[in-house]
């Protein structure tokens, strides 16, 4: 799911009200929801201030911001609370009339999510912004809402773990460092980071802003928790879009390990284009060239670490760059040139390392900023308290050497351990089980590589009131990386008219 931007447990019972249920149908998405006796009533009927965002360039987008105050663990509403930051672009109605709130989410997971009203304004047009009022929320444990840090000083779930054993059990070790870091820091709240419980979060923002219903528009892991939330509160949801979808019974070690042959292909893809432009890039004149000048520039990586400035880049690090750049059809330019350029560093030629390579290899192996660990903790919070993942290590050795055939380069990356794999506590709940008529309009790349198109069809089976909007090209997230196809129609007559497509369809091939 989007880089800087990836699990099933025994369930705890809650209570009927805390799992979202028992909630009477409203005929409209406006208006306050009636008080419910479930211990949260303070929670849903506080008082939300809007103020000025603390960030300036979110003040100068004209996004004010706010927080809501929420129960750190839902089958205890009395004890200890958290502070989740939400953000505000007021629907520019010009006369006509506001329809409701639109939350969202960005991705990520542990994504910021509070610039994303100022972002759909532009994405989704002018009619959506005069429709809602736009709703961003950072997520418990993320950004501005109470984030967590584990201090790390890289992510070790992105790293390959070689070709080798040696690599492999020194990707083990980072992992369970991680895990433990984790655990020391954040010993008796970590489990209550999961989508389940930001779903829960969701509910109290939308009952604070006194609305009955909200719709929601959530990319990428955005999808898992608007799913998450129209399954739990089927009933409080008016119009939903997801963009970019997951396989939500593979949420986890499978969706992760489904991103090794989208990536292999991703990288045929583009092996074919550069060498329809060898003569530019010298690359190879052949697809099969391309890819085997890709391959051995990762084997040399992990012979000698390639200098990139300051910095050097190994050769277990190097695929996930190739992962991040790999995403998008419309950076073919720049992935040949850091390919390019990545090649006569390890040549030894004098010249200046491309400006994206440096910055990559500046956050993979320089010195870990706090910003980012609290992004990568976050992320891993999440992931963690969702679903268990295997914890023998030779699982994830035994899935790293079936990849190798089909997935030589990405398939010693997306199977190998995470640090969830160690993680001190199991998850408290069973990860939610998609299965709705709760109407949805759903869009989905054929080309993703991120959430695949198959893990996209599975959730547009998962949901059964979805309709599907097809778009062929290599992208992740529709809406954010192209604006050339009817997807965006289909999204504006939805939100803002109601709208479904008769049917499932696929628009133009996109650029």
């Amino acid at each position: 799911m989007r880089k800087r931007n990836v699990l099933t447990a025994f369930t705890l019972a809650l209570t009927t009200a805390a799992t979202g249920t028992g909630f009477a149908a409203s005929a409209g998405p406006k208006g306050p929801a009636p008080a419910q006796r479930d211990g949260l009533e303070r929670f849903k009927e506080q008082k939300v201030v809007w103020g000025a965002c603390q960030d300036e360039k979110l003040a100068a987008s004209g996004t004010e911001c706010a927080r809501v105050t929420v129960p750190l663990d839902y089958r205890a509403p009395g004890g200890r609370t958290l502070q989740i930051a939400i953000s505000r672009i007021k629907a520019d109605d010009n006369g006509r009339a506001r329809r409701g709130i639109l939350l969202s989410n960005p991705g990520g997971p542990g994504g910021p999510g509070l610039s994303m009203p100022a972002a759909l304004r532009k994405q989704l047009g002018a009619e959506v912004a005069a429709a809602y009022d736009l709703i961003g929320m950072d997520a418990r444990g993320v950004g501005e809402s109470g984030p967590l840090d584990c201090g790390l000083t890289r992510a070790s779930w992105i790293r390959s773990s070689g070709s080798d054993r040696a690599g492999f059990d020194a990707s083990v070790r980072l992992a369970r460092q991680d895990a433990r870091k984790c655990g020391e820091k954040y010993p008796d709240t970590l489990a209550h980071y999961s989508t389940r419980n930001t779903a829960r979060d969701v509910d109290i923002v939308r009952a604070a802003l006194g609305e009955r219903r909200t719709s929601w528009f959530g990319q990428s892991y955005g999808t898992t928790l608007g799913s998450t939330y129209a399954q739990m509160f089927p009933d409080r949801v008016d119009r939903l879009v997801l963009d970019s979808a997951p396989d939500p019974a593979k949420y986890g070690m499978g969706m992760i390990q489904d991103m090794g042959p989208a990536n292999e292909k991703a990288l045929d893809d583009f092996a074919a284009w550069a060498a329809a432009r060898h003569a530019q890039y010298g690359l190879g004149a052949t697809a099969a060239a391309v890819r085997s000048t890709v391959e051995g520039l990762a084997r040399r990586a992990l012979d000698e670490p390639i200098k990139v400035g300051p910095y050097r880049l190994d050769g277990h690090d190097l695929p996930f760059l190739l992962l991040d750049l790999g995403t998008d059809s419309q950076d073919n330019t720049r992935y040949a040139e850091v390919v390019r350029s990545l090649l006569d560093a390890a040549d030894g030629k004098p010249g200046t390392p491309h400006p994206y390579l440096l910055d990559m290899v500046k956050e993979l192996s320089g010195p870990g900023t706090a910003g980012r660990s609290a992004g990568l903790s976050a992320q891993l919070a999440i992931l963690c308290a969702d679903a268990a993942m295997p914890r023998d290590p030779d699982w994830y050795w035994r899935a790293v050497e079936r990849s190798r055939a089909e997935q030589p380069v990405f398939g010693p990356v997306v199977n190998g351990p995470l640090p969830c794999a160690f993680w001190k506590e199991r998850p408290r709940e069973k990860l939610t089980e998609i299965n709705n008529k709760v109407p949805a309009l759903q869009l989905q790349a054929t080309g993703d590589t991120r959430t695949t198109y198959e893990e996209g069809l599975a959730m547009h089976r998962a949901m059964r009131g979805s309709v599907l909007v097809t778009v062929p090209t290599r992208a992740h997230g529709v809406i954010r990386s192209r604006s050339d196809t009817c997807a965006h129609q289909a999204v504006a007559d939805y939100l803002v008219r109601g709208t479904l497509p008769a049917r499932d369809i696929t628009c133009r091939p996109a650029a």
